[in-house]
């Protein structure tokens, strides 16, 4: 046939559960008992607050550079609550909600944005790598931890989170090439906010979805809608099912919303219509699982309060954890390599000698006495 359309085995759907308003599409709703919906609906919560009390800390010089998450919760808490304890958790910097659910501590994530090593060093018995801030490095890491996973015969799956702007980078592309290339047990989420940076969505990538770049590497595509925790929760956990069952990996692309600063170094009213983030207040994704969680009679206001104030409580204990830490410096020479090798312990060695040499107590120095003074006897 000299002319004809290309057939794709690829899958290619949108997804979207609750709308704006919370109601829900019941041929669609996921089976979740009272007990993991109030779960769901606390963390989303708790990363919320604590994310606005990072955003003042930094404000106060308490911490450094951090990168607000506010309104990305459902994006990042739907698909980590489908994990097991095994699975593989590769974050970028958006993911406190789904950091929270796994287990890290409030005051663990705080130090990391203070700058100290502790915080890159995820809780004991979790296979999660620690915060990722350089543009879609986290992607190509996924991909090798499954292959890995695929070539011990483990049924593990790896789960990665980049923005819209990452999957410009070529890390991306490559990562995703091999994934399909070698089947792997992978699922890339991308949490489209609409700006990677200053540059809207439409400046990255012509396409109308970012999903439909699965296709590209003969794997599924899903769109779904970001800022819907149960809409996020049903994408992945098919993903996850297919990739336990061999069949593969998924992109994922949460379209959802940046509403604050990309981070605290960035002023966005240089270059956006605030007109569009008021547009984008509706769909909030915890306004929206409350009217849910209300309507199934699971959480009420009251309940929402007593939450929070529990919630507050935390937060004021982590926040003053992180800031009794002391930190140690000889950390820089840690956490590199599995066995440190011999000219870092050298190295090291030799830091701790200084740094003993220089807080040891010093001797008084011996007075000189002038000609003609009596010494005492």
């Amino acid at each position: 046939m000299p002319r004809g359309k290309i057939e794709i085995s690829s899958k290619l759907e949108r997804i979207a559960v609750l709308d704006p308003a919370g109601k829900v599409h019941k041929d669609l709703e996921p089976k979740l008992s009272d007990d993991e919906l109030k779960k769901l609906f606390y963390t989303m919560v708790k990363a919320r607050l604590f994310d606005e009390r990072l955003l003042r800390l930094q404000r106060q010089g308490r911490i450094g550079t951090y990168g607000p998450a506010t309104g990305q919760e459902a994006a990042s808490l739907g698909p980590v609550s489908q994990l097991r304890a095994d699975d593989w958790f590769i974050p970028s910097f958006r993911e406190p909600a789904g950091m929270l659910w796994r287990g890290w501590e409030m005051d663990r994530i705080m130090l990391w944005w203070a700058g100290h090593e502790y915080g890159a060093t995820p809780p004991e018995g979790l296979n999660d790598l620690p915060i990722t801030v350089p543009v879609g490095t986290q992607v190509l890491q996924a991909a090798g931890i499954a292959f890995a996973a695929q070539y011990r015969g483990e049924d593990t799956v790896a789960i990665t989170f980049l923005g819209d702007g990452a999957t410009a980078e070529g890390d991306f592309h490559e990562a995703m090439n091999f994934a399909g290339v070698f089947n792997l047990p992978m699922i890339c989420i991308i949490q489209n906010n609409g700006w990677a940076i200053s540059l809207p969505r439409n400046k990255t990538c012509c396409a109308p979805t970012l999903a439909q770049r699965a296709v590209a590497y003969g794997i599924d595509g899903v769109q779904a809608d970001g800022n819907d925790i149960l809409a996020m929760i049903v994408a992945t956990r098919e993903a996850i099912e297919k990739a336990r069952n061999g069949g593969g990996p998924t992109l994922i692309e949460a379209v959802t919303y940046r509403m604050g600063v990309h981070t605290t170094a960035d002023d966005p009213k240089k270059y956006r219509d605030e007109k569009d983030v008021e547009e984008w207040k509706p769909r909030d994704p915890i306004t929206r699982f409350h009217a849910y969680l209300k309507a199934k009679s699971v959480l009420d206001d009251k309940g929402r309060a007593v939450m929070e104030e529990q919630i507050n409580e935390e937060i004021r204990q982590a926040i003053e954890k992180a800031e009794q830490y002391k930190p140690d410096s000889l950390d820089m020479f840690r956490h590199t390599y599995a066995e440190m090798p011999p000219h870092l312990e050298e190295q090291m060695q030799e830091c701790r000698e200084s740094i003993e040499a220089q807080n040891a107590p010093q001797e008084p120095a011996a007075r000189s006495v002038p000609v003609g003074e009596r010494v005492p006897a």
